[in-house]
């Protein structure tokens, strides 16, 4: 009876938790939503910025111009309000985990996020001009640039998304550290095929020409030193405090 009670306090919380997670990504839209069309031309700018003289944007469907802000708007909310939405799994899980799982919980939480909006912003600033700049230079000279804003849309947004992942990686490297997975003399090891690997994973994430390519795997590459750098200070610390218990 014990049990069950616990289990349907539990699940009450998580409904609590859940909702509170929609209920801030529902706020943020409400408070974007006026703004709808102008996050998209913010949106659209490095593309706007490499198009021809002449060229433009265009909308292929009916609704198109509404559906497409209107999307954003709302893949936007969800992307600004995951600082609330991981808060929300932080209080629910942080009651079963022991202190120390605590001390390296709470911090990746945090970097997680930092680093999939650094992801994103590099995608941003750094990989659309220089890959907008590259397709419209190879266009051929009797073909007219005129961009789906819908198709747009879904192409920078599966970016934005290969990103900010791709950001995540030591988050990865430290958790695998941490558990034991694996140690960071074995990561150092594997190096080699590590840096084919993250060209491989920037082909195919990354619309196929080199300079995305490029752009995505040297950053995947770092942040997998980076990441066995951190890792082998929780692993030194994990080892402190396995001895300290003993």
């Amino acid at each position: 009876m014990a049990e069950t009670n616990n289990l349907i306090a539990h699940l009450i919380e998580l409904r609590g938790r859940v909702l509170n997670a929609v209920i801030s990504v529902f706020v943020v839209f409400l408070c974007l939503v006026y703004f709808a069309q102008d996050l998209y031309h913010w949106l659209a700018t490095p593309l706007l910025d490499t198009l021809p003289e002449g060229a433009q944007m265009i909308a292929t469907d009916v609704a198109s111009p509404f559906f497409a802000p209107f999307k954003l708007t709302m893949v936007l909310s969800f992307f600004i309000a995951i600082p609330v939405i991981l808060y929300q799994i932080w209080g629910f899980v942080a009651p079963g985990l022991y202190k120390n799982e605590k001390r390296l919980v709470a911090p990746l939480l945090f970097s997680s996020t930092l680093l999939f909006y650094l992801g994103m912003a590099f995608a941003y600033y750094v990989v659309f001009p220089l890959a907008f700049a590259f397709f419209s230079s190879v266009a051929p000279e009797d073909v007219v640039i005129n961009t789906d804003i819908s198709s747009y849309l879904n192409f920078v947004l599966k970016i934005f998304f290969a990103f900010g992942l791709a950001f995540e990686i030591p988050v990865a490297v430290v958790l695998m550290c941490w558990t034991g997975v694996t140690t960071p003399e074995k990561l150092r090891a594997k190096r080699p095929y590590v840096i084919v690997g993250v060209f491989v994973v920037g082909m195919l994430l990354t619309p196929p020409d080199i300079i995305s390519q490029t752009l995505l795997a040297i950053p995947m590459w770092i942040l997998y030193e980076l990441g066995i750098i951190v890792g082998s200070t929780y692993s030194s610390k994990k080892e402190t405090i396995e001895q300290d218990d003993s």
